[in-house]
């Protein structure tokens, strides 16, 4: 195990980037401490998957389960049962779809830097990306930079990096092929059932750039 010689923090759901994102800092002979969290998500069969990479990579890992704490985010179609997923032809860039998780990513950067300032190290990696057809207000190059500027207030100058947060998924997949990432080791589909559903916004995303790049997505669909 590499837990004694971590030079950073990365946040790894088991999906599609940041998995790109792990093995993107492993390639560059980065060794990073990895986080993962629970919060009660629908899709939470990525956790199983973060698990796999960090243990064949020997890498020291953190999962944090925010999971009690889920009715924070009752008004997200991800996190609450009753409300449905929506298709991606009901989504667009203008409106964020009922999927978005309130306040998630500034809550786990939080924690993540609580964790990089423990370990002594200075960056935090997360796989932001600009989406495609759809979008969040916290995975954009404005709020990265707007973070970092209170992070910036520290002492330690811990300094948040997205290096994919102006990719599209294919750029994203181009890069994960060439170094040999195994997506179907990877999971996207926000209704987390034993198949990927194929019409979710993450799904349609993730099929998109597979038929760009020619080859076909080894995940199993409905």
């Amino acid at each position: 195990m590499n837990e004694g010689r971590s030079d950073s923090v990365v946040i790894l759901s088991g999906g599609f980037d940041s998995t790109t994102l792990l093995y993107y800092l492993h390639e560059r002979k980065r060794i990073p401490a990895v986080i993962t969290f629970k919060y009660g998500q629908r899709h939470n069969k990525e956790v199983r998957f973060a698990q796999m990479h960090t243990q064949s990579l020997g890498l020291l890992h953190m999962i944090v389960d925010l999971s009690p704490l889920q009715d924070l985010w009752l008004k997200s179609s991800l996190v609450n049962k009753d409300m449905e997923i929506p298709s991606a032809t009901h989504v667009s860039k203008e409106v964020p779809p009922s999927t978005y998780v309130p306040n998630r990513n500034m809550i786990f950067l939080s924690l993540a830097i609580a964790w990089a300032e423990t370990l002594g190290v200075q960056e935090v990696f997360y796989g932001a990306q600009k989406h495609d057809i759809y979008g969040y207000w916290d995975t954009t190059s404005e709020f990265t930079s707007r973070v970092n500027a209170v992070y910036d207030l520290q002492p330690n100058q811990i300094l948040i990096r997205a290096p994919f947060v102006n990719f599209t998924k294919t750029d994203i997949l181009q890069i994960g092929l060439k170094i040999g990432v195994d997506y179907s080791k990877t999971w996207s589909c926000y209704r987390g059932e034993d198949l990927a559903c194929g019409n979710c916004p993450t799904c349609a995303e993730r099929l998109k750039a597979f038929h760009d790049v020619g080859i076909k997505d080894p995940l199993h669909y409905q």
